[in-house]
């Protein structure tokens, strides 16, 4: 075989490999998680990155998703119980305001024991900080940089 024939037959073989990789790939793709494995939210303060996973998992802290993810109490199914808070809680858009009250979307029954905050960030400080110190897991108070890493 001449070199040039060993050539035609090297890249007819790299084509070929190629294409039946990319229809591989096309076909049989990543299954999606069902759950986050991390989340990076963004904020004045610096990035923080939470990881998802080692929060759930049993290897991890193992906390059951309703120990984060608690409103509504009483979901019509389970994933509406596990909807992130940023679904429903967002910053208005430009021109648009906080609502009033938190009647505007809440039942009064449903909020009656629970302290409310206009930020989601208080919120986030409020759930995260507490459950952290409670478990002895840290983040000592004013360590902004034990979350604010990035």
């Amino acid at each position: 075989m001449t070199p040039q024939k060993e050539l035609k037959l090297a890249y007819s073989l790299a084509i070929a490999l190629l294409i039946v990789g990319v229809l591989s790939f096309a076909a049989f793709p990543a299954k999606t998680p069902d759950e986050p494995i991390r989340i990076m939210y963004k904020s004045v303060a610096g990035k923080v990155l939470f990881d998802h996973k080692t929060h759930a998992a049993d290897a991890g802290y193992a906390l059951a998703c309703q120990d984060c993810h608690h409103h509504p109490e009483e979901p019509e199914d389970e994933k509406e119980a596990l909807v992130a808070c940023g679904v429903c809680h967002q910053i208005p858009a430009e021109g648009e305001a906080f609502p009033k009250s938190c009647m505007e979307c809440h039942e009064e029954e449903d909020i009656e024991d629970e302290e409310f905050t206009a930020k989601r960030a208080d919120a986030y400080h409020a759930q995260c900080e507490g459950c952290h110190q409670e478990s002895e897991i840290g983040p000592v108070e004013e360590r902004c940089n034990w979350c604010h890493v990035m």
